[in-house]
């Protein structure tokens, strides 16, 4: 993956732990906004999501950082 949707999935992950906790999920659609404005990018991060990491659609978000 690219390293700025890499920086922005742990910025996403810390603010989520910050703001409800430590056991706090997230699923890939989380960093993305409510539209469809950039594909390749959506289907770069899901590929990796999914197919690499073979992730449930939410995963702990402290468990995100660490394979980021």
């Amino acid at each position: 993956m690219r390293a700025s949707i890499r920086a922005k999935i742990v910025k996403v992950c810390e603010t989520k732990i910050a703001a409800k906790g430590d056991n706090v999920g997230v699923s890939f659609y989380a960093f993305f906004a409510n539209k469809n404005d950039d594909p390749e990018l959506l289907m770069e991060v899901a590929q990796w999501w999914i197919m690499e990491m073979k992730l449930n659609h939410f995963e702990k978000a402290r468990k995100i950082i660490s394979l980021v």
